[in-house]
């Protein structure tokens, strides 16, 4: 079975997911990629010319038994796991006062939940390599903003990343939290009149940033990172 390294991407069938995939790919990593839908990765496998080295798994990122099964199949495909993405998220483009709480309901068990739960299905097999954990954040979980249901989750993310990096630094396994700025993804898909006119990342710098991460040497751990897109004031 090869040695090369392994790893585990949520929401991984565009934008941020899909381009650190591609990346890691390049690089000589095996990767799994989560997502809900199964035609969405069977398109980017296929993109991808359906590499042996590319497991792509339908599944729903706030769903325990379905990450579970993810990280179990990543380990017995591969023989092991180096790391972890949890990059499944989105965001409902309402507010407190006015926004729909079934629209907050998914979004808090995708954006809080769905961390948590892979961190906690892949911790073992983090301890066995020493890996790395990646939680991809946003600005808006370090900055405030009226009646943002979104940051809040947000900053829940932020939390996450240092508690966890507390609970296993000792064990030998890094935790890096990256948050974007504005980058042209699906993300704006859903929001009220489409694609803000501001500038953005593209997903593909994203990836950059969460392959840098990731690629730092052992005993080096990334802890926090910003990217603003230059140009976006806050």
């Amino acid at each position: 079975m090869s040695h090369s390294p392994v790893a585990l991407i949520t929401g991984g069938s565009s934008g941020i997911g899909a381009a650190t995939a591609r990346q890691l790919l390049e690089r000589g990593y095996r990767v799994t990629v989560t997502g809900r839908s199964e035609e969405r990765l069977r398109r980017f496998a296929a993109e991808l010319g359906d590499p042996a080295e590319l497991l792509v798994m339908p599944g729903n990122a706030a769903e325990n038994e379905a990450v579970r099964t993810a990280v179990e199949t990543t380990v017995a495909a591969f023989g092991r796991l180096d790391v972890v993405v949890a990059n499944a998220g989105h965001a409902t483009f309402d507010e407190l006062p006015d926004g729909d709480p079934d629209g907050w309901r998914d979004m808090v068990l995708t954006n809080v939940l769905g961390p948590v739960l892979l961190i906690g299905a892949a911790l073992p097999a983090l301890r066995a390599s020493k890996g790395r954990i990646v939680l991809v954040g946003s600005v808006a979980g370090h900055i405030h903003t009226p009646g943002n249901i979104y940051g809040a989750t947000k900053w829940a993310v932020t939390g996450i990343a240092e508690n966890t990096r507390r609970m296993v630094t000792s064990e030998g396994i890094g935790v890096t939290l990256v948050s974007p700025g504005a980058t042209r993804t699906h993300f704006f898909d859903n929001a009220p009149g489409g694609l803000p006119d501001r500038d953005f990342l593209s997903a593909d710098q994203l990836g950059e940033t969460i392959v840098w991460a990731i690629g730092q040497p052992r005993g080096v751990d990334i802890n926090t990172v910003i990217v603003r897109p230059i140009g976006q004031p806050v």
